[in-house]
């Protein structure tokens, strides 16, 4: 079982942001909430946080098998280095090297 994130956000913004609402409600209307949604709506609440804060959080996100394979399709698409693909989404190489090995049509 997973939270439901929808809820969860809309609160959130509800409650501590609401002037952000109108960034947020295009991601919040979707039928289909993902984890790239989830991303993005804390990429806009987070907006001028603290780099500590940001950084703690990279390393407590999880992805789905549909996002990483999302995330290597852009890697091919646009021609990227792990490295490159790494700065792009701010995740760890070591993460994208290991996603790599579990999807090898994507290396």
């Amino acid at each position: 079982m997973i939270p439901d994130y929808k809820k969860i956000y809309s609160d959130l913004i509800e409650e501590k942001y609401p002037e952000k609402m109108n960034e947020c409600i295009k991601i919040l209307k979707k039928k289909n909430f993902g984890v790239l949604d989830v991303i993005s709506i804390h990429n806009i609440l987070s907006e001028g946080s603290k780099k500590d804060v940001d950084i703690f959080n990279q390393y407590h996100r999880a992805y789905d098998e549909k996002t990483v394979k999302i995330y290597l399709q852009y890697q091919v698409d646009h021609k990227l280095s792990n490295n490159q693909l790494s700065k792009h989404f701010k995740i760890t190489r070591n993460s994208i090297a290991r996603w790599k090995k579990q999807f090898p049509e994507y290396d």
